[in-house]
């Protein structure tokens, strides 16, 4: 746009000569992604970052040509590539508030549709909706932010905007309305919060400061993010990983039990406590676990006042005896239904019910028991054998045979 410019005997820094020739390079680059991706099996990925390689570097190719010329002033355009937040006039700041007006609105205006076509471009294509001109419009979008970024931060940083913002809102929340309002504030807290660093410190340049910034943001996001945060999401993990522990610890007393009851040929009732222990080695036997893991989960079990510990004998309270009997319950519904409409065989069902039954839900609970035309109000028998139990002498209920 300078060059044409410039020939033509115009002023070729012109605002709006330069933003005209930027919005022609920029939908030309549109258009070449949109060719890759219909002609070609590049990605989008693929095709966005070859386009733009050779785009900036037949910019550069540009601006070393119009440094060559004698006529025009070429001082000032380098501000395209690097910004020039700290100088921008009253004039400027319109002109991108008016190109942020029109894009919001547009977005706003457009948003289911641009939210189907993220989501699953083919089946909106299938629904009737216009794909091409909407992805076209999406683009165009894309290029009027880049194009009025060139002010504020330079092409080179203005990717990073582009992007930073949006994906630092990914991990709050899987809502996409929520995510363009977090996207939307940190772009604005980022902006504000960089432009007022580099005020206070003149020799920080203003675009670097501004991205930096970003990257601040976007780090804390991905650390403390309600949604996908990595420390959120380990925490999470760990209370889950405890709560399957307990959840296995009480099934596994349970089982236990319900062997040493058979076994001694007394009546096995499934929710009364009937006063059995358990040791230790049983339940390592059980469980495979090692002595560290099962005394944490004892002990866990033990504060929630759902066992009680004697030396190494274990026993379910009356609470933790209600607790695993609902447990072993589910449980063995999920092998019932497992075995029935899976076909898994009995040997191997109890492996992978292991897998989802710790977020079984009443709803579905009740589902299964209708899926297998029973209601089972009590604990239905294990559909696999538990093993045989050994049962020391001194945990044989009085009365009861060898």
């Amino acid at each position: 746009a300078f060059i044409i410019a410039t020939t033509l005997g115009l002023d070729g820094k012109s605002l709006p000569f330069l933003l005209s020739g930027a919005t022609v390079s920029g939908l030309l680059g549109v258009g070449v992604i949109l060719l890759i991706r219909q002609r070609t099996r590049l990605k989008e990925d693929t095709a966005l970052g070859a386009v733009l390689s050779v785009f900036f570097g037949g910019g550069l190719v540009l601006l070393s040509v119009s440094q060559q010329m004698q006529q025009g002033h070429v001082a000032g355009l380098e501000s395209f590539i690097y910004g020039k937040t700290a100088s921008m006039g009253a004039h400027d700041i319109r002109l991108i508030m008016l190109a942020a007006i029109v894009c919001i609105g547009i977005c706003l205006v457009l948003f289911k549709e641009f939210k189907l076509l993220c989501f699953d471009e083919e089946f909106a294509a299938s629904r009737g909706f216009p794909v091409m001109r909407l992805d076209i419009v999406l683009m165009a979008l894309v290029v009027t932010i880049c194009i009025v970024g060139l002010q504020a931060v330079g092409i080179v940083l203005v990717i990073a905007l582009l992007i930073i913002p949006a994906a630092a809102a990914r991990f709050w929340t899987d809502q996409l309305s929520s995510m363009f309002a977090i996207s939307g504030g940190l772009g604005a807290l980022g902006g504000m919060v960089g432009a007022e660093i580099s005020a206070l410190f003149s020799r920080l340049p203003s675009g670097a400061m501004i991205v930096l910034v970003y990257t601040l943001l976007f780090s804390a996001s991905m650390l403390l993010g309600r949604r996908r945060g990595v420390l959120i999401r380990g925490l999470r993990r760990l209370r889950l990983n405890r709560q399957i522990d307990r959840q296995h610890l009480l099934r596994a007393i349970y089982e236990l039990r319900e062997l040493t009851i058979s076994a001694t040929r007394n009546k096995f009732e499934p929710t009364r406590n009937q006063g059995f222990d358990v040791d230790r080695m049983q339940l390592l036997a059980k469980r495979s676990w090692s002595a560290g893991r099962l005394g944490t989960a004892i002990r866990r079990a033990v504060r929630d006042d759902l066992v009680r510990v004697d030396g190494d004998d274990i026993s379910l309270t009356d609470e933790g005896m209600v607790e695993a009997a609902r447990l072993t319950r589910q449980h063995r519904l999920w092998e019932l239904y497992l075995i029935t409409y899976a076909e898994i065989a009995p040997s191997r069902v109890d492996r992978d019910a292991d897998a989802i039954e710790h977020v079984l839900e009443p709803e579905l609970i009740s589902e299964l028991e209708g899926l297998l035309a029973r209601r089972y109000t009590d604990v239905p028998a294990s559909p696999h054998d538990l093993g045989t139990a050994s049962i020391s002498p001194s945990l044989r209920p009085p009365g009861s045979e060898a």
